[in-house]
């Protein structure tokens, strides 16, 4: 009898760390976690862990010279000729650190998202979310931006392998999803739509309407660059008409998901000012595309998100509480007040160096006005029919 949804976790994935003072900080994790659990929405009946990749399974992303080197960079006390190999493919640098076991603690990763696809696609369970995964700019022949290997692109590699599944890919991160649009830009079996900041302004700099895929693959990219400071309600209008055309266009069997959270107005990263209201209808969008195109098919990653305190643990609980179908989801919708439970920020607001929100949503009334508003609206819909035209 297939689940509903599964959570892959294990303490391991908190080994993916840069160090103290690295942006990207893992303990997003616990706090999600904890912050489930104190709702009643996570427990061990949902839980599945995670396994390592193997090198075959890379090797259908990566190139073996790339694969080689983060394994020679994984040992400890690496020599200088190490590090000079480990720079030459991106994993020697202030983004993205050589830390000590990053092969096998990365390829865990990777298994992670491996394992989500497998208990989908074998149909043991509809859903599966992997939070630790979404290393979305690793790039066949490099590391970038946080990202050692691409476990979404393994994972949709994957699936394409053994099951021949059209793969629709959506990245919400605020910044693009290179690494997953290069590995497929010439395949018409894998469709990649992006909505981002725009590269103008953001890491990684691609992401361009005009990135529409090669070859055989040509109008199998789909990209929705949004101007700074665009606010919730120009980000789900693009968001949504985005969505309805690629899975109209592409009709997919299955969805991937990436969820970054750093399109929030507190990330540190960014310039886009939504707040909590797109974290709560974005995966209900992809929810019920999956349901009405894919049988319900939907395999869910993390990403981005670097206020690991005021976001993160909000935006990717939301995401949980939509996969499951918790009855949660519908009293916040309800009542956008609702709050936190008193004992989860009482429990981490000693190690929050701000304070802890006290409510599911923002109140976005608050923040003040945006300047520019309708130019940025305006910008946005110009994107949005030049990323369509075609599709």
């Amino acid at each position: 009898m297939s689940t509903s949804a599964i959570y892959m976790y294990h303490p391991r994935l908190l080994e993916y760390r840069f160090g103290d003072s690295h942006p990207f900080n893992q303990q997003r994790l616990l706090l999600t976690n904890d912050l489930l659990a104190m709702v009643q929405a996570l427990d061990s009946t949902h839980m599945a862990e995670p396994r390592s990749a193997s090198m075959e399974e890379l090797l259908m992303v990566h190139e073996p010279s790339f694969v080689e080197a983060v394994r020679e960079a994984s040992v400890p006390n690496r020599d200088a000729a190490v590090m000079r190999r480990a720079a030459q493919y991106g994993i020697n640098t202030d983004d993205t650190p050589c830390f000590d076991h990053m092969h096998a603690i990365t390829s865990f990763v990777v298994g992670g998202s491996l394992r989500a696809a497998e208990e989908v696609m074998s149909g043991r369970s509809r859903r599966a979310l992997h939070l630790g995964g979404g290393l979305h700019h690793a790039m066949p022949d490099r590391g970038a931006g946080f990202c050692v290997y691409n476990d979404a692109s393994v994972a949709i590699a994957s699936i394409r392998r053994l099951y021949d599944a059209r793969v629709l890919y959506i990245d919400t991160d605020v910044h693009h999803g290179d690494g997953v649009q290069l590995s497929f830009y010439a395949d018409p079996n894998v469709m990649t739509c992006s909505i981002h900041e725009t590269g103008k302004y953001l890491f990684p700099g691609t992401g361009y309407v005009h990135e529409r895929g090669n070859a055989e693959g040509f109008g199998y990219a789909l990209n929705m660059p949004v101007e700074p400071y665009t606010e919730d309600e120009s980000w789900l209008a693009c968001f949504e008409a985005m969505l309805d055309k690629a899975v109209r266009f592409f009709r997919p069997d299955v969805i991937v998901s990436q969820h970054g959270c750093d399109a929030h107005a507190y990330d540190p990263l960014s310039h886009v000012h939504c707040s909590m209201n797109i974290y709560l209808r974005m995966p209900q969008l992809i929810r019920d595309a999956a349901e009405a195109w894919c049988d319900g098919r939907w395999i869910a990653l993390g990403g981005g998100g670097y206020d690991i305190w005021r976001v993160v643990p909000r935006a990717w609980s939301l995401l949980w509480l939509a996969m499951s179908e918790h009855p949660l989801i519908g009293a916040i919708q309800q009542d956008p007040g609702l709050r936190l439970p008193e004992s989860w920020t009482r429990k981490w607001q000693p190690h929050s160096p701000v304070p802890l929100p006290e409510t599911w949503l923002d109140d976005p009334a608050t923040w003040g006005a945006m300047p520019r508003r309708a130019e940025i609206t305006a910008k946005n819909q110009e994107m949005l029919e030049l990323a369509l035209q075609y599709t």
